[in-house]
């Protein structure tokens, strides 16, 4: 799966930014988040995800069995701001990084 390309420089956006707070061009260019939310839905996740008043589509809650893996209420991590590979599990991680590898502009 591709990632999505700024028309400007031709960067590469990384699945991160689906839960960002200044994610995807903080709101104002494409957004991506509902790709990366479709992608956990048809792997058996509920996903939701609402926009951040005036800035980006940001996914809040990833759960599956009855587990929520985002973290709530917690001084450790503070969605929105925090990296999610700091928090999501390596079974999320791992499908998002497969789904959506990193592309590398200069070598």
């Amino acid at each position: 799966m591709a990632h999505h390309k700024c028309e400007h420089c031709g960067n590469s956006y990384h699945w991160s930014h689906a839960f960002a707070k200044f994610g995807y061009d903080d709101g104002d260019g494409n957004i991506e988040t509902i790709r990366i939310a479709q992608l956990l839905e048809s792997k058996g996740y509920r996903v939701k995800y609402a926009r951040w008043n005036l800035h980006n589509m940001i996914i809040f809650s990833i759960e599956k069995d009855g587990i929520e893996y985002m973290p709530r209420n917690t001084s450790k991590y503070l969605i929105g701001y925090d990296d999610p590979q700091k928090y999501l599990p390596v079974e999320i991680l791992t499908l998002l990084n497969t789904e959506f590898p990193s592309v590398k502009l200069f070598y």
